[in-house]
């Protein structure tokens, strides 16, 4: 069977024209770019019907306000001077992702770590991302994912198109959300896939994509980990809109239990021992890497794997704008779900579990 399925991952990503470059070009990307927005019936053509990521110059958000406003240090600052805002925080940059078990759990296992979210007014929020530190104890991003664009931050929306006009003629729907995201370097988005064609628009900064096919869902271990969450390791008054800085915080597991299938897998292992236990992933073929500049595109099909690391512009903020639009549940989805039904006998470390669903959604 694991024959059979790393052929299916050749062959995929033939079929897809995704050649992966040397794994030491670091440079070097298999993504599809266009100089020019593609055309509704070519974006559809092309990219949406066989799931091909693609991305678009900075010609694609040159006519955006925010193209030269966000980037500067006071503009949104001071648009946004009376807003609170959701900050999620964690001791190491790294919210929903795999974290060693709490000190006293009955195993030593990991688990599954959420953020500690915080109302916050905004211009305390950009102090606390641009001094995220893991070495502190204390990495804060903006990331909330409920439409925030629309609803925290509905003051600078304007700022950007309300929909992708091509994306949303292709897909035959506008966006079901419109998020912001506003972190530095610090933050990092361990492998996850999202049910959604994701049109992800940088406005400042980078951010550096590791991608992989649906047909590789093997590579990645997904295992079922007991869901936790970052809380203050010392009660502390909560007052939205005011700062309090944030010494500690402390992993504690939820109640009642709630398992969340997850990547076991760290692209950037501590060490060899640890990539040896995930051969699948260390022993195949290269992700694929892309790197999203400011002003620039990525359209991410549906179910792709993608783990995503950021490096800030000038004003020491990586900015970013993304549109979910609602995946088409059709035959595509029933063969991934067949797919990862499917057992490889690579020991016992990729075996599905019976709870095994579609909780390894996240965006970035």
């Amino acid at each position: 069977m694991e024959r059979a399925v790393r052929e299916l991952w050749a062959e995929s990503r033939d079929l897809l024209g995704l050649h992966s470059p040397c794994p030491d070009d670091s440079a070097a990307s298999a993504v599809p770019r266009a100089d020019l927005p593609p055309t509704p019936l070519a974006f559809l053509r092309d990219h949406v019907s066989p799931g091909r990521p693609l991305l678009i110059s900075a010609a694609a958000t040159r006519h955006w306000p925010a193209a030269t406003l966000w980037p500067t240090d006071s503009y949104l600052t001071d648009a946004l001077r009376s807003t609170a805002v959701s900050l999620h925080l964690t001791p190491d940059g790294r919210a929903d992702a795999l974290a060693p078990r709490p000190a006293g759990s009955s195993s030593s296992s990991k688990c599954f770590a959420s953020a500690h979210v915080r109302r916050v007014g905004f211009p305390a929020a950009v102090r606390l991302i641009r001094a995220s530190d893991p070495a502190a104890g204390l990495v804060a991003y903006a990331q909330q994912q409920d439409d925030c664009l629309r609803g925290e931050y509905a003051a600078v929306a304007g700022d950007v198109d309300a929909h992708v006009p091509w994306a949303s003629e292709a897909l035959g729907c506008l966006p079901e959300a419109v998020n912001l995201w506003i972190g530095n370097a610090s933050s990092v988005t361990s492998f996850h896939k999202d049910h959604y064609d994701n049109i992800y628009a940088v406005v400042s900064g980078e951010k550096h994509f590791l991608l992989l096919p649906p047909t590789e869902h093997h590579r990645l271990y997904i295992r079922d980990y007991p869901a936790a969450s970052y809380v203050p390791a010392q009660a502390e008054q909560e007052a939205e809109g005011e700062e309090h800085q944030l010494t500690r915080l402390k992993l504690q597991i939820e109640e009642p239990q709630r398992m969340v299938p997850w990547s076991s897998v760290d692209p950037y292992p501590a060490s060899p021992e640890e990539a040896a236990s995930f051969p699948l992933y260390f022993d195949g073929p290269p992700p694929i890497r892309c790197t999203v500049r400011a002003g620039e595109m990525l359209y991410l099909p549906s179910m792709w794997f993608h783990h995503v690391s950021q490096s800030p512009g000038p004003n020491r903020l990586t900015i970013a704008v993304n549109y979910w639009y609602d995946m088409q549940f059709d035959i595509k989805y029933a063969y991934f779900n067949f797919l990862r039904s499917l057992e490889i006998d690579h020991g016992s470390s990729n075996k599905p579990h019976a709870s095994e669903g579609d909780s390894e959604d996240k965006i970035d």
